[in-house]
């Protein structure tokens, strides 16, 4: 079988949550592939030959972008470029019009039907279509249907498709991952407990929008002394002026974007990393945090609670004296070593060769059929 995977959503230069999900399953599908494991030849579909900095090498086939205005029609060039037997794309919206393959779209999450503001940097066009799409279901369920399966990278979002009766073809869960690293860093963080505890260093790896409520995580800053939050994605100067003005006492540290490298010397540092979203599809920061051996506190929302499971400690999003008791917790050296041990056990649970596994069953089971046009 010829599978395609939509590698079009891979950022340049930097990873995004979508770009690293793309890069993660696509690696680990190659590597099965080369264990001669799969029933699959491998192609990638990309927009821009400088996505191929981000990704395996692997053969690919390039055609137009996912926010071009011939996105309805892509699939005629899939047709053309690729001849694929099927295609899977980390998004529901590629263009089905004339498709021969069949195909997998993906929903990461729902987030943006309870919170319609559409991220800044989508053309004017796209934002305005983005916010029609999530005034009513019926549109995910007509995108999701054209599909012959859909993928997604949850448990909670696969109950939640359910619950709304988003589709009715086959929900596979592929889940997120992240590149954890040896089993000595971790064990590392647990013998320096005692460093780690006293620290009082907190990590925040998340954008600023409304959904991801970092006012709670400032106003609980403010509650505690002797903590710094640093804030490691790039914020505008209207975000940081906001943030500020929350809690004048409570110590922000603003990074404006940080590397790999660097944020992995962070998380080696760390008392935790904190989140209080309101609603997420996943949550790649925790696992790259518990990989570290770092622990997390973050909101008790149904998918961090999939994440996190005992290892995490939990907080109401909108009570910030509470994310301040559990992050308090962590000051104790034994309380901070028993949950770094814990967070690491549970991180090597999530793992891009288990995702790759579940769509490698999946396109084997379409062997023989027609696909749907």
């Amino acid at each position: 079988m010829r599978l395609a995977f939509d590698c079009r959503y891979t950022r340049i230069g930097r990873h995004d949550g979508i770009s690293r999900y793309t890069a993660g399953v696509v690696t680990a599908l190659a590597e099965l592939q080369r264990g001669s494991t799969a029933p699959f030849e491998l192609t990638m579909i990309i927009s821009d030959e400088r996505q191929l900095e981000m990704l395996p090498e692997l053969p690919w086939v390039k055609v137009s972008g996912p926010t071009s205005v011939l996105e309805p029609l892509v699939a005629l060039q899939v047709n053309r470029a690729a001849a694929p037997d099927a295609v899977i794309s980390p998004m529901q919206t590629m263009g089905t019009l004339g498709r021969r393959y069949r195909l997998a779209l993906t929903v990461h999450d729902l987030i943006y039907y309870s919170n319609p503001t559409p991220p800044h940097d989508l053309p004017a066009f796209v934002r305005i279509l983005w916010r029609l799409y999530h005034k009513a279901w019926w549109p995910q369920r007509m995108l999701l249907n054209r599909a012959d399966a859909v993928v997604t990278v949850s448990h909670t979002t696969e109950a939640l498709i359910e619950s709304h009766h988003l589709t009715t073809r086959p929900v596979v869960v592929a889940r997120n991952a992240a590149e954890l690293p040896g089993r000595a860093v971790a064990a590392a963080a647990a013998t320096g407990a005692e460093t780690r505890a006293a620290s009082k260093t907190l990590l925040y790896m998340g954008s600023f929008m409304p959904y991801k409520n970092v006012e709670t995580l400032v106003r609980a800053v403010g509650e505690l002394p002797g903590f710094e939050l640093h804030l490691l994605s790039r914020a505008t100067d209207a975000d940081k002026t906001r943030l500020r003005a929350i809690d004048p006492s409570a110590r922000l540290v603003f990074h404006d974007g940080v590397s790999d490298e660097e944020y992995h010397e962070l998380l080696q540092r760390a008392t935790a990393l904190v989140t209080a979203s309101l609603d997420e599809g996943f949550g790649i920061p925790l696992v790259e945090s518990m990989g570290f051996g770092t622990p997390v506190v973050v909101s008790e929302i149904p998918v961090f609670h999939e994440i996190g499971q005992d290892a995490a400690l939990y907080a109401p999003p909108r009570d910030p004296a509470a994310f301040a008791r559990q992050i308090a917790r962590l000051e104790d050296p034994e309380e901070w070593r028993r949950r770094s041990l814990a967070s690491r056990q549970v991180a090597e649970g999530f793992s891009w060769e288990a995702s790759a596994r579940a769509l490698a069953e999946l396109v084997s089971g379409w062997t023989g059929r027609a696909p749907r046009r």
